[in-house]
């Protein structure tokens, strides 16, 4: 009996650590910030940065006027959170401060309440708006479905919404790239219910999955006819003229 007894004890261990290093390898695999595509990218003027705590803050540096608008924004599932600094760059020049949230493990899954507290560090911001990429976007959902009181809308970048947000009155964008294969069209025409009636969606001709970040290609995504830079350009300016 003991003899078995510790075979059963040692088959579970292995189990245990063979699971434990499947986790690790998948948790650890994700697309990360091209970094020379971020430093290639023409930097916005006047726009400041700043990294606390997991956050990281873009605003514009000018002095002259404050910001009255503020996005927080969650990054696509395993994806870097600095492939986004491009676009929160220029939208910060557009005088929107822009919190982008670095999540665990890359995953806004495991904190879809990232976004609390944030609000209350910048008082002179009046309109607050919360979104995302992909995974991110879908957690910024689930978070304002339960703060709809604190935010004017909600942001998704090839996304969806999975929380009921139809009665909210909440204003809402949605952006994806027509050659976005990755965004799941069916999983997105189920869920457009969960979004207010008079929400405004805009598809980016040429644009795909990835293209709202500089993280490279992503599998199984759809062939841009657009670089990702012009994308990120064109976005920021959407989004920046709906906040607004």
């Amino acid at each position: 009996m003991r003899r078995k007894s510790r075979k059963r004890l040692v088959v579970i261990l292995v189990i245990v650590v063979v699971l434990a290093a499947a986790c690790l390898i998948y948790l650890g695999d994700y697309y990360k910030a091209d970094e020379h595509a971020v430093a290639a990218f023409a930097p916005a003027e006047n726009v400041t940065v700043k990294a606390h705590g997991g956050l990281w803050t873009y605003s514009s540096g000018d002095g002259e006027v404050a910001p009255e608008v503020g996005l927080i924004f969650y990054p696509g599932g395993k994806v870097d959170h600095l492939a986004y600094a491009p676009l929160m760059e220029e939208l910060a020049s557009e005088g929107i401060l822009c919190v982008l949230v670095e999540m665990p493990f890359h995953l806004a899954v495991f904190d879809p309440d990232a976004a609390e507290g944030i609000q209350s560090q910048y008082p002179e911001i009046s309109k607050w708006y919360i979104g995302g990429h992909s995974l991110g976007g879908a957690m910024a959902g689930t978070y304002l479905s339960k703060t709809e009181e604190e935010f004017q809308g909600l942001i998704l970048l090839g996304s969806y919404s999975t929380a009921d947000l139809s009665d909210s009155g909440l204003e809402v964008l949605s952006v994806y790239g027509s050659q976005d294969l990755v965004m799941d069209r069916q999983a997105y025409a189920e869920n457009l219910g969960n979004l207010p009636g008079d929400f405004t969606e805009v598809v980016l001709e040429g644009g795909c999955h990835a293209g709202f970040g500089l993280y490279g290609p992503q599998k199984g995504d759809g062939i841009p006819t657009i670089s990702s830079e012009e994308q990120i350009r064109q976005t920021s300016g959407i989004l920046a003229e709906f906040m607004k």
